[in-house]
């Protein structure tokens, strides 16, 4: 018998490639025997998945300067969604948690009012800002669900840690690739061209949203240092502030007479220049402070790009260094350093971990296998 689930996506095309996500575990699901609907915003277009059932009751629910108003869009987007999937018979509701409050909160207790199951995909296992109110809000959301998934084994036992009830209900199933949504049309040198960027010097690209945590400090001091033995290379930033805030990140630069050497692309990338992006680059550096999971690398390696990240458990868990990837210690200038310079100056090393990366991205983290082992997930409910 068929599993009827309704994936709830309220952040959608809104969060830039998220929507791609949730395409994907559709298309897995599906070919895995499940029945599936997606219910988000209206920013979101009709993927015309086949068997896939698509609808946007979220309307306007970022439209508003008023957060009340987006709230009032967003409860009355969640009950038409909820309502119409359990009266269409639908009993397993999936939702994505990348923070929880009291919206959050809300869906899911409507799901359990209608009798329906509850299965929350962690992203982000808690709040960055340590806010206690977002991890009371956490705790309450991870009990009410029947079901939670974690992209990795870090985060698993990081909401064990504090919810040791929960232990027998969470189970890992890795982020997936975003290989059948890209279409590569472009090369080097016509990227290049496209994004004004210079065709004759290495660029290194740091991509995605530009957060603390994201460690983009790190390296901007660690290219002053690279720039001594690798003159003829660039650093490319592609990607908008958080709250639109790059003045340390501006004043390292001034610091250190990179601005020549450091090409600011500081604004949201829309989906139509991302693949230009990856291909203008000739490595992605990821140097992150903390991080539960990284869709940035799972992008970066869907582009066949080759990566180096910072050691953080969840980026271990996907990267060998040296084989698939490359990995530096985190928050270590001088090893970024050291790692750069030696990736720069054996080019034929690197285009093997490149062709690695891309049977990495093929082989372990397609849809059909993660829609195998959610649908396992499923089973236990």
């Amino acid at each position: 018998m068929e599993r009827k689930v309704a994936i709830i996506d309220t952040l959608g095309a809104h969060g830039g490639a998220f929507h791609f996500y949730t395409f994907g575990q559709s298309m897995g699901l599906i070919n895995s025997g499940c029945d599936v609907s997606i219910y988000t915003n209206n920013e979101t277009l009709d993927p015309e998945i086949s068997k896939l059932r698509f609808f946007s009751f979220y309307k306007n629910i970022f439209a508003s300067k008023s957060r009340i108003v987006n709230g009032l869009q967003w409860i009355l987007g969640s009950i038409q969604s909820i309502v119409h999937a359990r009266f269409s018979g639908v009993s397993i509701f999936h939702f994505h948690i990348f923070y929880t409050n009291i919206l959050v909160f809300f869906n899911l207790l409507l799901v359990k009012l209608l009798f329906g199951k509850v299965v929350l995909t962690i992203h982000d296992v808690s709040s960055f800002s340590n806010n206690k109110n977002s991890i009371l809000t956490s705790n309450l959301v991870y009990k009410l669900a029947d079901l939670l998934l974690t992209h990795n084994q870090f985060s698993r036992d990081e909401i064990v840690k504090k919810n040791t009830q929960l232990k027998n209900n969470i189970y890992i199933i890795p982020h997936g690739n975003y290989v059948p949504f890209i279409n590569v049309q472009a090369n080097k040198i016509k990227s290049r061209k496209y994004l004004n960027l210079p065709t004759d010097k290495t660029i290194l690209l740091f991509f995605g949203m530009i957060k603390k945590v994201k460690g983009l400090d790190i390296l901007l001091l660690s290219f002053k240092k690279v720039l001594e033995k690798n003159p003829n290379t660039v650093l490319l930033i592609a990607g908008k502030p958080w709250k639109n805030d790059f003045t340390v990140y501006q004043q390292i630069i001034n610091k250190n007479n990179l601005s020549g050497d450091v090409i600011l692309h500081t604004r949201f990338i829309p989906h139509a220049d991302v693949e230009h992006y990856y291909c203008a680059s000739d490595l992605v550096v990821l140097p992150y402070k903390k991080i539960y999971q990284s869709g940035v690398l799972m992008m970066t390696l869907s582009y066949e790009r080759p990566a180096l990240v910072s050691n953080l458990p969840p980026l271990k868990e996907v990267l060998i260094d040296n084989e698939n990837g490359f990995l530096f210690k985190s928050e270590d200038v001088n090893d970024l350093v050291k790692k750069l310079n030696l990736i720069l100056s054996d080019k034929n090393n690197l285009k093997r971990v490149q062709k690695n990366g891309r049977i990495l991205i093929n082989d372990k983290f397609s849809w059909d296998e993660i829609g195998i082992l959610t649908k396992k997930a499923y089973q236990t409910l």
